[in-house]
C-alpha cells in the first residue's frame, strides 16, 4: 500500500468516525475465519459495521477527531477491528453476545459521542448505556406524567364534585 493510499484509508476512516460519533475498538486475533465471518455476519445483521485496518493508520484517523483521544492510543496494539454504530452500546452488546462460550472478541477501547472508555472491564457499564433515543423517550415520559397526573385529578374530581351537588339536590328535594 502506497503513501496516497494509506492518506485516502485515513481519510475514510476519519469520516466513517464523524459519520456514526462511535466506534469500538476489538481484538479478534486467534479467531478462526469462520468465526470472524461470523462476526461480520452478526454486525451486518444489527446495523454495526466492521473494519480491520493497521493500528498506525487508525491512530492517525482518531487524531483527526475533536478533542483530546489520546487515551486510546495504549490500546492499539495486536489486530485490531472496528465496530462502528449509530447506537452507542448496540457494539457492545454484540461483543457480549458473541463472548457466550468463548474470550474473544476482546473491547480494547471505544469512544462514545465524544467519551472515551478502554479495556475489556468496560464492557459491562457500555451495555448497560442507554441510547440517546431511549433517553429522550425516559424525558418526555417523565415530562408528560405530571400533565397526565393532573388531567387525571381533575376528571376524577370533576366526577365526584358532581356527585355531591347531586347528592346535595337529592336531600333537598
Amino acid at each position: 500500500m502506497n503513501r496516497e493510499e494509506k492518506h485516502e484509508l485515513v481519510l475514510a476512516l476519519q469520516e466513517k468516525m464523524q459519520e456514526f460519533g462511535n466506534f469500538y475498538i476489538a481484538d479478534t486475533s486467534s479467531l478462526s475465519v469462520a468465526k470472524v465471518n461470523n462476526i461480520r455476519r452478526k454486525c451486518f445483521e444489527t446495523g454495526i459495521e466492521m473494519q480491520v485496518a493497521k493500528n498506525s493508520l487508525i491512530r492517525k484517523a482518531i487524531e483527526g477527531l475533536e478533542g483530546d483521544s489520546s487515551e486510546i492510543y495504549p490500546a492499539l496494539k495486536g489486530q485490531s477491528a472496528l465496530l462502528f454504530s449509530t447506537v452507542g452500546n448496540a457494539p457492545a452488546k454484540l461483543i457480549k453476545a458473541l463472548r457466550k462460550g468463548t474470550d474473544k472478541p476482546v473491547l480494547k477501547a471505544a469512544y462514545i459521542d465524544s467519551s472515551i472508555y478502554v479495556g475489556d472491564d468496560n464492557l459491562d457499564a457500555l451495555v448497560n448505556l442507554k441510547s440517546r433515543e431511549e433517553l429522550i423517550g425516559g424525558i418526555i415520559g417523565l415530562l408528560q406524567s405530571p400533565a397526565k397526573n393532573v388531567i387525571s385529578a381533575l376528571q376524577s374530581g370533576g366526577g365526584i364534585i358532581a356527585g355531591i351537588v347531586k347528592t346535595l339536590q337529592e336531600r333537598e328535594g
